[in-house]
């Protein structure tokens, strides 16, 4: 498979990883309208989703490429989180890039797609 064909691969698994995150999302604000629940327990959940589908894109991407699965789910791990920061960028919400909490948002969604990418 040539690096092009492994490429839209990626791009596939990003968009499966962003239906995804987007049902979940919506799951989560439901879940936290109806029960209140606390904000930190909400930006816990809010990382939790950024790693399970960060994990199934990588191990979608993986099982679909099939050569250096690894790291084309880091791959995906890095543009999943690339593009959510440039969103979040982009609708004006205040972004540093050297947050602690940013720093391993970001590990966690790398190690995701990496460790998806690994078990595929």
């Amino acid at each position: 498979m040539s690096v092009g064909r492994k490429f839209v691969v990626v791009i596939r698994g990003l968009i499966i990883s962003y239906a995804v995150t987007g049902i979940l999302l919506v799951l989560l604000a439901f879940l936290v309208f109806k029960f209140q629940l606390a904000e930190s327990i909400t930006d816990i959940a809010i990382v939790a989703i950024y790693v399970i589908v960060t994990f199934i894109g990588g191990f979608i991407t993986g099982k679909k490429v099939k050569e250096q699965k690894f790291l084309w789910g880091l791959l995906l791990g890095l543009l999943y989180i690339l593009i959510i920061s440039a969103v979040a960028i982009a609708i004006g919400q205040a972004f540093h890039v050297t947050s602690t909490a940013n720093l391993s948002t970001a590990a966690l969604c790398i190690g995701g797609g990496l460790l998806g990418g690994m078990l595929s």
